[in-house]
Parts: structure tokens; sequence; C-alpha cells
């Protein structure tokens, strides 16, 4: 099944892709590898502004990973001069997740994202990961997503 079944059997339409909002381009690419720029969460069209531990649940964060994850592909099909099919493999994500203190569970906030990859990539979508928590992201955002791809 190619990665756009599967979008639409998973009812994803790719939106348009993010402009930059600042000094930096969206992806940079070198060699076989795509470097996306950080993509922050967003619902209905504006940063998702929460903290985690005070304002918004762990099940809330997971799906704007997926929902910032979805917006990560719209961007690599971009890079991939439009067809996904390019995409060998994801190497890794990197997620900031706005929290407390006290808040550890960025990891499973972070699974949205991981497990939307696994299921549009398959095996190519298992990647490295590295999730933190920060004290604040651009705009107030819940989270930030970055995504390395080996494209052919």
């Amino acid at each position: 099944m190619s990665v756009y079944e599967k979008l639409k059997a998973m009812n994803i339409e790719l939106p348009p892709v993010a402009k930059p909002v600042a000094a930096y381009v969206m992806y940079v690419k070198s060699g076989n590898l795509v470097y996306l720029s950080g993509h922050i969460a967003k619902k209905d069209g504006k940063p998702l502004v929460a903290q985690f531990g005070k304002n918004i649940s762990v099940e809330e964060g997971k799906q704007a990973a997926r929902d910032t994850a979805i917006d990560l592909l719209a961007t690599l099909q971009d890079a991939c001069d439009g067809d996904l099919n390019r995409v060998r493999r994801i190497v890794k994500v990197l997620s900031l997740v706005n929290s407390t203190g006290d808040f550890t569970d960025h990891h499973l906030v972070t699974n949205g994202a991981s497990e939307l990859l696994v299921e549009v990539f398959g095996e190519a979508g298992r990647h490295a990961r590295s999730a933190f928590g920060v004290a604040q992201i651009p705009t107030g955002a819940c989270l930030e997503l970055e995504l390395i791809a080996e494209i052919d």
C-alpha cells in the first residue's frame, strides 16, 4: 500500500505547507537527508497555547503531537518534490514539550507523532527520538517537533 493509500485510509488530508515566521527555511536537504524545521502544535490554524502539568492533558498532547506530525508530513512532501513515496526512512524525531518542572510524561505526549509515522511508513517510520521538557516554546505553543528523513 502506498503512503497516499494509507493516508486516505486514515482519513488524513495533508494541509498546505507552513511558511517560516522568522529567519529560517522549512527544510534543508543534504545528500539523501532532509532536515525539517520545528513545527509547533496548532488548533484551528492558531498556536495551541498550553503547558503540560498545568492546563493540558497527556491525551490532548498526544493528539496535538499527531496533528503536528501531519503538518511535518506536508513539509516533507514538499521536500520530496510532491511524492512522499520517496521517503526511505524516518531517521529522527525531536520533541520539545512545554511543561512545568514536575511534568515527566514527555515521552507519552511524543508518542502521538511517533505512532502516526509508523502507521504511515510502516517499519521505515520507526525512528530514533528525543523528547525534552522545556520552559517555553515560541508563541506559548504546547509542543514543537522536528524531523529528519532519508529520501531517494
